[in-house]
């Protein structure tokens, strides 16, 4: 049996003295895993990178096997990254949770699309990452996973303005006026994660990954007990900083 189509690669371990384990996330097929004969070479390690875009050819004599991949770059995105420790982050976290969260073998072209174009932005404005448009796409793979949150209407008034929260327990949006009283227990809904076009900041960005953060860890790694990966720990981390840099920057023009 054998495949072509284009594939991320999402993580790489290394097998014998020369070989790579591979493991990518490809176009109509979903992840695989595959042996790289040689891939630990000098010739190939520009080839074999986490988050590169490659066109990937799987060959094995049943569809079962593990098989043997080969593949012709397309786009080196973590080269166009390496001085920007953020969007370093960005893609370690998208890459992480894709390999550990999706099943194998299992198409998710919505999700593939969204992630090859997201690592296109972030390839040409490295210096200034789409946050928002990252935390859009964790929502994205929540929703392909089977738990995608209801954002569109409150969910105790019906009204589809003014939203603000989101219920832990449920995943449905809230309004201000809605929460009252419980808005201490619901998570900020940072309106970047409603809006396409909009950024956002810091704060929002970070109000934005605990949000997502909790849903992943509670309804995909919980299940199979396991933590969130450790890439997107480090994006945590990374979040955390920029707004609490943010922060004391404001407090600091106010001073002044």
């Amino acid at each position: 049996m054998e495949w072509e189509d284009p594939a991320i690669i999402l993580r790489l371990s290394p097998h014998g003295e020369s070989s790579l384990l591979v493991r990518a996330l490809t176009r109509h097929r979903g992840v695989f895993h595959a042996l790289v004969r040689g891939g630990q070479s000098r010739r190939q390690a520009a080839l074999w990178q986490e988050g590169s875009l490659v066109v990937a050819r799987w060959k094995a004599r049943l569809p079962e096997q593990l098989g043997y991949m080969t593949a012709e770059l397309v786009r080196p995105t973590a080269s166009f990254l390496l001085d920007h420790p953020l969007s370093l982050s960005l893609l370690g976290s998208a890459c992480g949770l894709c390999s550990e969260a999706l099943p194998e073998r299992e198409p998710h072209e919505a999700l593939f699309a969204s992630l090859a174009h997201f690592m296109g932005v972030m390839s040409v404005s490295a210096a200034l990452p789409p946050v928002a448009l990252y935390l859009r796409w964790e929502l994205l793979l929540l929703e392909q996973l089977g738990y995608g949150l209801t954002l569109d209407q409150c969910a105790v008034t019906g009204v589809r303005e003014g939203l603000a929260y989101v219920s832990p327990r449920t995943g449905r949006a809230v309004s201000e006026e809605g929460a009252g009283e419980w808005k201490d227990r619901l998570l900020p809904l940072p309106s970047c994660l409603l809006d396409d076009e909009e950024e956002g900041k810091p704060a929002d960005w970070l109000a934005g990954a605990r949000l997502s953060g909790h849903f992943l860890q509670r309804a995909v790694f919980a299940a199979c007990h396991r933590p969130l990966p450790a890439a997107r720990d480090r994006l945590m981390t990374a979040l955390y900083r920029l707004a609490e840099d943010a922060a004391s920057g404001q407090e600091e023009e106010e001073r002044v």
